[in-house]
């Protein structure tokens, strides 16, 4: 006879499966890596107002911190597969620190270049979306398109979170009180990755989410050289269509939101005559949309077409960016918060079905390729963000550099609904 108060507490056990627990470390983490990265557009006017530095100059810091950034992805999934998503992300989180403490110290443009640029590059690349999508492949078969949508969320709500303190903190006490509040939340989050995070169910005795439990356990990818996996499976989906299709249209995807309105739009706003804090508050509302729209993406990759999804979104996104010049001014006009709400819908919504799309054509390597297409999309935004900063310093405005992403994103658009499912690594 089977006793009804043991059912009731396995029952209870059974509420909460390890992989929410693990989901929502990971969702703090990547909270936080795009609350640091994004932190450089808080800081082009201080910089420029304190060393007269232009900024061409501060956006290459910028610039290259993104391309590292995307740069690192498909190394850190590969990384992430030898050494454990713990030990990792840990050691990204103190990198971190280390980049953005050490700016306070700092006099020549060649030191926030190394600081920000390189090391913060290389922390944030390896707490950016692969990890979302090697953490959802381990321990979600249920839910796994949400669970993608929610941690990508965690990106926007970093921004949400960080952008307006910082920008108050900026302005009353100096940027140097902002990297000081940059190292120490970084260094405020190693503690919960390294106790609570764990690499695969198998550690902790359990399957994931919506696995058969009967079905036999998943084996580990081989430890193989890091960068060799990464680089073969590069040259294995560099040899199918698919694979050029998304890099290119997340490229475009990059240029057009961290590139170009993250590390551009508080200056841009700026230059209309609207205070700092207030343009940061604006770029923070942006997130919250953020929110909403990568949840709904990622619950509608579950249930509609991926690539079609990539196709609305990106053409949405060029028209926004095509009007979006003409509605900056010196307050927040009613024009600008409906721009901003339909923009932060779009924001990031495009990866939760990019994500679903090299799960489906690639397969167990669908991470490591998501980490080089998410390259590509560092990559744009490092042109995007240098590029838009020149042509600031030559034409006086930002306002060509909104109508050629505008454009960028409608080609994207066209690109996306072209992609075929069938290919795969072996094509």
């Amino acid at each position: 006879m089977i006793d009804p108060m043991t059912t009731t507490l396995q029952t209870r056990k059974r509420v909460l499966h390890r992989a929410w627990i693990v989901a929502g470390v990971a969702f703090v983490a990547i909270l936080g890596a795009a609350g640091f990265r994004a932190t450089p557009g808080v800081l082009i006017t201080p910089l420029q107002e304190e060393f007269g530095w232009s900024r061409g100059t501060i956006s290459l810091a910028v610039s290259i911190n993104l391309m590292l950034y995307g740069l690192t992805a498909p190394f850190a999934a590969a990384l992430m597969d030898r050494f454990g998503m713990r030990r990792v992300v840990s050691c990204a989180l103190l990198l971190v620190a280390a980049g953005s403490g050490l700016t306070i110290l700092m006099n020549a443009p060649w030191q926030l270049v190394l600081c920000w640029g390189v090391l913060v590059g290389l922390g944030t690349g390896s707490m950016a979306l692969v990890f979302a999508a090697t953490l959802t492949e381990r321990w979600f078969v249920r839910h796994r398109g949400l669970v993608t949508g929610v941690l990508t969320a965690g990106g926007a709500t970093g921004q949400l979170i960080f952008l307006p303190v910082l920008a108050h903190l900026a302005a009353d006490q100096g940027w140097r009180s902002a990297a000081v509040t940059v190292t120490v939340a970084a260094l405020a989050v190693v503690p919960l990755v390294w106790f609570l995070l764990r690499d695969r169910p198998e550690e902790v005795g359990t399957t994931a989410l919506g696995a058969d439990p009967d079905a036999p356990p998943i084996i580990a990818p081989p430890r193989t050289g890091s960068a060799v996996r990464a680089l073969t499976v590069l040259r294995s989906a560099a040899r199918t269509r698919p694979f050029w299709l998304l890099v290119a249209g997340f490229a475009i995807c990059g240029a057009s939101t961290n590139g170009l309105v993250g590390t551009h739009f508080i200056p841009a706003a700026h230059d209309h005559g609207m205070a700092e804090p207030a343009a940061a508050g604006l770029l923070a509302l942006v997130g919250i949309f953020d929110v909403v729209g990568t949840i709904a993406s990622g619950w509608l990759s579950d249930k509609v077409d991926s690539r079609i999804l990539l196709g609305v979104y990106y053409a949405l996104r060029g028209v926004s960016l095509m009007i979006l010049p003409s509605l900056f001014a010196a307050s927040t006009e009613p024009s600008m918060l409906v721009f901003i709400v339909f923009y932060g819908l779009d924001w990031v919504a495009t990866v939760p079905p990019t994500v679903a799309l090299c799960r489906q054509i690639y397969g167990p390597d669908g991470a490591v390729v998501f980490g080089w297409v998410f390259a590509s999309h560092q990559v744009g935004a490092a042109i995007a963000a240098v590029g838009a900063g020149l042509t600031r310093d030559h034409f006086g405005a930002y306002d060509l550099a909104w109508y050629v992403a505008g454009a960028l994103c409608l080609l994207a658009a066209l690109m996306s609904v072209a992609i075929t499912k069938k290919a795969s690594l072996k094509a």
